[in-house]
């Protein structure tokens, strides 16, 4: 190999980029292997994905040392292993998820008749009924369910197990209804909401890093057999390194589609999964189930800066700084986007997704996004400032 081979297989290393992802490696990486370690708590596997009955579980949830080893095992299985895992009567009494369910169908009625049709990540707006912030909604409403829902040490285990202590959560419900199709393969939050052109630009270690940062699941609200379209799962794909880029590409999609598994589900039940796995909610075929989920999204403290700015703001000082640079040509466009890369939020989460959804693609549109596009046109000082504010408005809580 020359120097210049090994230069650019360095490159090759350090950044992916969708054409050079290969599926004979994907199919590799799916296979089982010892490093996917022993399964002690679990009381079954089907489909390769362990199943954990809670009531089994029992003291290894309350004693110290226990509870240790199964956090072990759950981040094993979530990192080397199959990628997902089952937890089996999280609610043995399903009072609370009925109470919650209720409070959800409230919702959703008061939402539809609003005239507002929630668009969805993965899915075309209309195609189900989606509840963006329901965590929020559901504490508001009905706090006394929320706090019964969620006074669960199993949801606690496994986010800890993933995340660490000091988690945050959050929730959307979705429920999809006889006849709602599948939605594509796809890998969740955080790379799983780029565009291939913006996952490109991250080097592999975010890549590799970017599954650690948030725990998905999803705990069933109605009882859910395969024929209803429980999440399609496809085991152990989390472990392939590029595959942030790879989701859309048609050879993975089409693999996926032939080698996906299904678990049925029981009210009460509880799906959770390494966000790299590739996965997709399944079609209802069914003509009477409303297929209910609340799919929990838990993220890691980490994911906060140090100190909180009010960048809105510093958007609106510096624009007519910047628009003056731009018209008089003594500041490239390049040395423009460093200044609102010091400025603005280049990111366009945590935002309130009612206001703020992601149309025209997974995400809205960033505060660098708008302030980009506003130096791109030309637009007047008081133009932009109202249209940061009215940004900033949409991603109040």
């Amino acid at each position: 190999m020359n120097a210049t081979e090994s230069r650019r297989d360095a490159r090759v290393r350090h950044w992916y980029r969708e054409q050079d992802c290969s599926l004979q490696d994907f199919v590799a990486a799916l296979q089982p292997r010892s490093d996917g370690g022993s399964l002690r708590f679990a009381t079954e596997a089907v489909d390769h994905v362990p199943v954990y009955h809670c009531r089994v579980l029992g003291s290894a949830l309350e004693d110290a040392s226990r509870r240790a080893d199964l956090h072990a095992e759950w981040a094993n299985v979530l990192n080397v292993g199959a990628g997902v895992l089952v937890l089996k009567q999280v609610y043995a009494d399903t009072a609370p998820v009925d109470e919650a369910t209720k409070v959800f169908e409230s919702v959703i009625r008061e939402e539809r008749e609003a005239g507002g049709a929630a668009a969805d990540h993965f899915a075309k707006p209309g195609a189900n009924d989606r509840i963006w912030n329901a965590q929020e909604k559901l504490c508001l409403r009905a706090p006394s369910v929320f706090a019964r829902y969620f006074a669960s040490s199993a949801l606690c285990a496994i986010a800890e197990a993933w995340l660490g202590p000091h988690f945050q959560v959050t929730s959307q419900v979705n429920v999809i209804r006889p006849g709602g199709q599948a939605q594509q393969a796809h890998r969740d939050y955080h790379l799983g909401f780029q565009t291939v052109a913006e996952a490109e630009r991250y080097p592999a270690h975010v890549h590799a890093m970017s599954p650690f940062l948030t725990l998905q699941g999803a705990i069933a609200h109605s009882d859910m057999p395969v024929e209803s379209g429980p999440t399609e799962l496809l085991p152990f794909s989390q472990r392939y390194a590029e595959g942030y880029l790879a989701w859309r590409r048609q050879d993975f999609r089409d693999y996926f589609e032939t080698h996906y598994v299904q678990l049925p589900l029981e009210k009460g039940d509880a799906l959770f999964f390494n966000p790299a796995l590739f996965h997709a909610a399944g079609s209802n075929r069914t003509t009477s189930v409303h297929r209910m989920a609340n799919l929990l999204q838990i993220s890691s403290a980490y994911g906060r800066s140090m100190e909180s700015l009010n960048r809105a703001k510093m958007c609106e000082v510096l624009y007519l700084v910047l628009l003056d640079r731009m018209r008089t040509a003594s500041i490239t466009r390049e040395e423009a986007d460093a200044v609102i890369a010091s400025c603005a939020e280049g990111y366009p989460f945590p935002t309130n997704l009612d206001r703020d959804p992601p149309r025209g693609g997974l995400a809205p549109e960033s505060q660098q996004g708008l302030f980009r596009r506003a130096l791109t046109e030309l637009w007047s000082a008081d133009r932009f400032i109202a249209a940061i504010r009215e940004q900033a408005k949409r991603r109040e809580a």
